[in-house]
């Protein structure tokens, strides 16, 4: 039975990291669920939260550099030989496990990904139209309309644990975009699998670190597309191009936010 590694790396994450517990351990089908949570000494009660779970995850809880530099460390300690990590305020959908199992059975693809919708800290879902923006490119993805662009969702992507060892951990010098770096690493040497199915719910407020820095998200994401681009001027063209709208509408959304509080 094939074994499925979960992380979630988590600081000071007491209003949701329950929620993510549970969508993970809720998990059924037919594989074993690893599932290891690494605190970065969290000072609310995150800690007594995760210690509830004792027996049904692994836990350590120790200074680090940050967040990438706690997922690699809780991948490190997987044994799976399908792992994904999934942050301490998104959530995986039920069955959504099952699916990628299901996904990788009978294939040689590497690594896989699959659609995410998005949350407010409630659970509602919201901004329905950048769902649906992200989901035509990832039924047409491409490595060059990647680096045009990032439109895979983190907590919707799962990759066998070999290719870590041709293709590394993620780079801990890259603090927004780690996930979108190692998305194009990984596509340098294998063809994705697309999972037509909502894995996960992506968790959006003011306050999270997509919500607060997204100019420097996406700064880095176009940096980090000019490194692997290669000599492929249209997409770095194009990824400008798209920096620009992006930016602009995340901004005039803010400004609405505020504007026009609910």
């Amino acid at each position: 039975m094939t074994t499925v590694s979960i992380v979630t790396p988590c600081l000071n994450a007491e209003p949701f990291i329950e929620r993510t517990i549970e969508s993970v351990l809720s998990q059924k089908g037919d594989f074993t669920l690893e599932y290891i949570v690494v605190d970065g000494v969290s000072v609310d009660g995150t800690l007594d939260i995760i210690k509830r779970y004792d027996g049904k995850l692994s836990w350590v809880s120790e200074r680090d550099p940050g967040q990438t530099a706690a997922i690699n460390k809780g991948l490190r300690m997987t044994s799976g030989e399908i792992v994904a990590f999934l942050n301490a305020d998104d959530v995986y959908k039920p069955g959504a496990i099952q699916r990628v199992v299901e996904a990788f059975d009978g294939s040689t693809a590497q690594w896989a990904f699959g659609k995410c919708d998005i949350i407010d800290i409630d659970g509602n879902e919201i901004r329905k139209s950048i769902t649906s923006y992200k989901n035509y490119h990832l039924r047409n993805a491409t490595r060059n309309r990647l680096l045009a662009e990032n439109f895979i969702s983190q907590p919707a992507v799962f990759w066998r644990r070999s290719i870590m060892e041709q293709c590394g951990v993620f780079d801990e010098a890259e603090h927004y975009v780690m996930d979108y770096e190692y998305w194009l690493r990984l596509w340098n040497q294998f063809e994705p699998i697309y999972i037509d199915s909502v894995l996960s719910s992506f968790r959006w407020y003011e306050t999270s670190k997509s919500g607060s820095g997204f100019g420097k998200q996406f700064a880095d994401e176009l940096r980090v597309a000019k490194k692997y681009a290669g000599n492929n001027h249209l997409a770095i063209l194009l990824h400008h191009i798209n920096y620009y709208k992006i930016v602009s509408s995340y901004t005039v959304m803010a400004w609405m936010r505020k504007a026009f509080p609910r």
